[in-house]
């Protein structure tokens, strides 16, 4: 049996039950403790799907009677785009849920410790707070990041003139373009890096 939306919109907006529903609004849920007529939702009777239509439409008009009872803020804020118009916003704040919900997935296991942090535990070694990853270059006059694309740790590449450093004098290093070596050097620590990060993840999962 097919319902004209002219239906549901003529319907008024209070709704009356014979034991008032409950409401968790941080959960935009209603839960109706109503008996519900057995007769009614037989698979069997050609009505079923319009009386839960009719439940439904009369429990969501609670829900919205009870979300409309709450403080509203109207906001405008810029829609950006070439046309520069602003659109205005009604927000509402939900309270906090109240009905505790069942995780879709299980809690994460922790990660077992790697090594260095087991022996940092072990000699009671605190952790280096962290510094950002951005550095002032006074040459350019701007902020750059430590490592990675135009990174400080490059520098050098771009210098047509290099100082030798003093811990390659008298070895078979020193006759070595600095700008190779130090290009060299990054690779070596990437890799050493990658090894150390595949050992980390072995350990853990032993």
């Amino acid at each position: 049996m097919s319902v004209s939306k002219s239906k549901y919109s003529e319907r008024p907006v209070t709704v009356e039950k014979a034991i008032p529903v409950t409401y968790d609004l941080g959960n935009l849920a209603v839960f109706d403790t109503n008996v519900l007529d057995k007769n009614a939702l037989d698979s069997s009777n050609a009505t079923r799907e319009e009386t839960l239509k009719e439940l439904t439409r009369d429990n969501v008009q609670l829900l919205v009677n009870q979300i409309l009872s709450l403080p509203i803020k109207t906001t405008t804020e810029s829609a950006g785009g070439s046309s520069g118009q602003s659109a205005s916003m009604t927000l509402v704040q939900l309270p906090e849920p109240t009905t505790e919900l069942p995780r879709e997935k299980p809690l994460p296991k922790p990660k077992a410790p790697t090594k260095w942090e087991q022996f940092a535990a072990k000699k009671g070694i605190k952790p280096k707070e962290r510094q950002g990853k951005m550095i002032y270059d006074e040459a350019r006059g701007e902020w750059v990041p430590k490592w990675g694309y135009k990174g400080s740790n490059k520098e050098l590449d771009d210098q047509w003139l290099v100082e030798v450093d003093d811990k390659v004098k008298g070895t078979e290093d020193e006759l070595i373009d600095p700008r190779t070596l130090n290009r060299a050097e990054r690779k070596r620590l990437v890799k050493k890096n990658e090894l150390q990060h595949k050992r980390n993840l072995k350990n853990q999962l032993k």
